[in-house]
């Protein structure tokens, strides 16, 4: 082995000392397969890890504390939600730099590398995510627009890197000091717009959300992993009824989709009912998820009106 090549080893092995010294990666499980989990976390091992768990997985803690170094593992006993998730792992980190990921997303040590590369090029960068592809391996949806602009949300196919207005937050790096002082995640959101929330607040301070061509990263959208039929109807309508409702009535535009859908609700309540009453469940199940949406954020609307 020549000179040259070794010292572009150890300049190698000198930068990725100081990367996973500098970087916490943060991940969010719920309910996650085991296996998946503990793939992922075999390509990110030597890095400083926080784990924060929202469906009480304890046989998978006991398997991955067995295997791996974990600097912090929380478990919570229901799902509290994952901005409030988000936040209680920022708070734990103890590195300059954070990695914010779901479980699911299957990173690799160069993956941190070069994200990491990437965000130091920008000096107004607060955010900066990877560029996902689908199982077919091809480029999936990641940035656009904020949703109050109603365009559609198409697929950017990038040719370099972006800033753009809305954020996937399902892999992002930042710095926590940023994160700290910009508020953090608004817990009010249990799962939708936070990330849409969090990028609007960063355009107020004048900094930027990039996603970067550089980083490539399997992620699959919209695959709630909840797994009761039921619970998932529920979960995926009613959070997303009411997370959009807190969006839009934190830029004052809230009024119309409230309105609207308490126009609709005697029909939503007679639906729910029929649909019942015929063993339609999964219907009945939409509707009510809808009614629970509109009474508890007329309840938030009456709390933060006091």
């Amino acid at each position: 082995m020549s000179n040259k090549v070794k010292s572009i080893i150890i300049k190698i092995n000198k930068l990725s000392i100081n990367i996973n010294n500098e970087i916490t990666v943060l991940l969010i499980l719920y309910q996650e397969e085991n296996n998946q989990v503990l793939q992922n976390l075999e390509k990110i091992k030597n890095f400083k890890i926080i784990i924060i768990d929202n469906s009480n997985n304890i046989e998978l803690q006991n398997i991955i504390k067995n295997k791996y170094n974990i600097y912090k593992y929380i478990i919570n006993k229901e799902n509290i939600g994952f901005a409030k998730a988000a936040n209680i792992g920022i708070n734990l980190v103890n590195t300059k730099y954070i990695i914010f990921s779901q479980g699911d997303c299957p990173m690799s040590e160069e993956n941190i590398f070069s994200l990491f590369e990437a965000y130091k090029k920008y000096k107004d960068c607060f955010l900066i995510t990877p560029t996902f592809i689908n199982e077919n391996m091809e480029i999936s949806y990641n940035a656009g627009p904020f949703p109050e602009k109603k365009i559609d949300n198409d697929t950017i196919h990038l040719e370099g890197d972006i800033c753009a207005e809305g954020i996937s937050t399902a892999i992002i790096l930042f710095k926590k000091e940023d994160i700290l002082n910009i508020g953090l995640f608004n817990e009010n959101f249990f799962i939708y717009f936070m990330d849409y929330d969090l990028c609007r607040r960063i355009r107020n301070i004048k900094k930027s959300a990039i996603q970067t061509n550089d980083v490539k990263i399997k992620h699959v959208h919209g695959n709630l992993k909840v797994k009761n039929i039921y619970k998932k109807i529920f979960s995926r309508n009613y959070n997303f009824s009411y997370d959009e409702l807190i969006y839009f009535y934190n830029i004052n535009k809230y009024e119309s989709k409230f309105n609207k859908l308490k126009k609709k609700l005697p029909k939503y309540i007679f639906k729910a009912i029929i649909n019942l009453f015929f063993l339609k469940f999964s219907k009945s199940v939409y509707y009510f998820a809808l009614i629970c949406a509109y009474y508890n954020f007329n309840k938030f609307l009456k709390k933060n009106s006091q």
